[in-house]
Order: structure tokens, then sequence, then C-alpha cells
């Protein structure tokens, strides 16, 4: 493949039906992306929208639905002019069942050689999961994020 991605991959001892749930009720979402409204019905074809403290972040559509087992996003950054020059990209949500946990297999990739937006999410993304499991197993997450303009780093 000549383009970017990164695959993350999580066990999470709760039923795919609850994780599909997870990711897709913007009341939990919210709770384990820092905040974050999502608006979608997640039908094939459906647009999805992210914001944070009412700025648009992320948006892009609906491309497959198949609950509990498949969710695949098209993906576009509207927050930073670099990563929305970049195009879209697409996200892919698996879940297996495996035995008394769940396997979420998260693949986001682009068509883009050395995406600066895949390396992005590639830091973005290992935070988001381990917030997810840390919420559907125990009740609370297990980081709290809050993001910082460029140049304040």
């Amino acid at each position: 493949m000549s383009g970017s991605s990164f695959v993350y991959v999580s066990y999470i001892r709760v039923t795919p039906e609850k994780l599909w749930q997870a990711l897709t009720r913007p009341e939990i979402i919210a709770q384990y992306r820092f905040g974050m409204n999502v608006e979608s019905d997640w039908n094939v074809g459906s647009a999805w929208k992210m914001y944070a403290d009412g700025h648009l972040m992320d948006a892009g559509e609906i491309l497959e639905s198949v609950a509990p087992q498949r969710l695949v996003l098209s993906w576009r950054s509207e927050w930073s002019a670099e990563f929305k020059a970049e195009g879209k990209s697409t996200c892919v949500f698996e879940i297996e069942p495996t035995g008394p946990s769940s396997k979420l297999t998260l693949t986001h990739s682009s068509e883009r050689p050395n995406s600066k937006f895949i390396g992005a999410v590639a830091d973005g993304w290992p935070m988001v999961i381990s917030n997810l499991k840390s919420l559907l197993e125990t009740g609370e997450v297990a980081l709290v994020y809050h993001r910082r303009h460029e140049d304040s780093r």
C-alpha cells in the first residue's frame, strides 16, 4: 500500500453490542472523546460531524454500518488547514466477540503517502481507545486531555 495507515487493536471486556453503542451514542462518545459532541444517525450515506466547544473538528460520511460488527467512516479534518488539505481518510472499526470480551480493531488510513494527519491520529487514537476501554470496564475514563494551541506547546 502506498498510502498511510494506523492500526490499533484493543480487547475490551464488554459485549459487541455494548461496544457498538459506545461507538455510536453521542452521550457515551462525549465521555471518552474528551467532551466532543458527535452528530449522526449512523446509517449508510448519512453525514457525521464532531464538534469541540461548538467548533466543527471533523466530518464525513457513513460508508458502512453493520451493527455490532463493522463501522466505516470517511473522515475529513476540519480544524487544521494542513490536515484539511490532505482530503479524506477512512476510519474502520471492526468488532469481534472473543469470549467475555470484544476485540476492537481500528484502522485509520489515507491514500496519501506520509500523511501528517494519519501521523496525528496515531497519537490521538490510543488515548481515545484507552478511555473507551476504561469507561466500559470501570465506569471511568483513564485520561483527561486538554487541547493546546499549536503555538503553546
